[in-house]
């Protein structure tokens, strides 16, 4: 539901409202504070639940929390094994962290959208985005950090000189070297940026949906924001299990040593 301020600002200023972060600095190092909080926050739920599964696991019959946690490291883990073919300690970790953290930050978009933001300003916060994929930097940095593992086992699987030869001599042989090296810059770099912006366009389109339906009369509103909702639901857990998949993808190409 819209706020008070709504009919102050009009529908322009209440839109740009609930879209601009809370920051401090400027510029190169300008600091999203509301997506850090919430994203520390939301990793530490993920560890916490996941911890407690774990300090509560028993051969006996398992509680909800086990069976849940359970289910989930076994999804997670087919997706690893039909997806990645090299051998790592580090990959199916790694693909439930980022699918689990990825989907708490998508599932912030269903919370009401004045509700934070209205507890925020009680607080004296003038401005709360409460959904990190909603910002380009959270995922922008997601996505460098798998581009940094990728170029990582890259190097240490094929070695410097065999990742620099096929940087320099795939797909058209040495007597095409700029252009190979051309290709593969681009094949490389449309990782990480593709990553980042499916991610960021799927979750601030459907937010910015939310906001819109947040304009409407209070007599239309439920008919809309519920439906939307149900299938949003949808749509986070699609963008998370993307994500992953992707992520596993592009490590199990970084793993094949030609």
């Amino acid at each position: 539901m819209a706020t008070e301020a709504h009919a102050a600002e009009g529908a322009t200023g209440y839109i740009v409202h609930h879209l601009t972060p809370l920051s401090v600095g400027e510029g190169f190092w300008t600091l999203h504070l509301d997506t850090l909080f919430f994203s520390a926050v939301l990793g530490g739920l993920f560890i916490w639940f996941f911890k407690m599964a774990a300090e509560r696991a028993t051969s006996d019959v398992p509680g909800l929390v086990q069976n849940f946690a359970e289910m989930m490291i076994e999804f997670v883990d087919s997706q690893v094994k039909d997806s990645f073919h090299g051998k790592s300690e580090l990959i199916a970790p790694l693909a439930l962290t980022i699918f689990c953290w990825v989907f708490l930050f998508n599932f912030m978009d269903l919370f009401p959208v004045d509700l934070l933001p209205m507890i925020g300003s009680m607080m004296g916060i003038e401005y709360l985005r409460v959904v990190p994929s909603t910002d380009l930097n959270a995922t922008f940095a997601m996505s460098i950090s798998v581009f940094f593992l990728i170029i990582f086992y890259s190097i240490k699987v094929k070695g410097p000189w065999g990742f620099a030869k096929e940087l320099m001599f795939q797909p058209f042989g040495p007597w095409l070297l700029p252009f190979n090296l051309l290709l593969k810059l681009v094949e490389e770099l449309a990782k990480p940026i593709s990553l980042a912006l499916r991610l960021f366009g799927n979750l601030y389109a459907g937010e910015l949906i939310f906001i819109l339906i947040a304009l409407l009369p209070w007599a239309i509103q439920p008919a809309l924001s519920f439906p939307w909702a149900i299938f949003h639901i949808l749509i986070i857990t699609l963008q998370a299990f993307i994500f992953m998949v992707l992520t596993i993808v592009y490590l199990s190409m970084a793993h094949e040593d030609h």
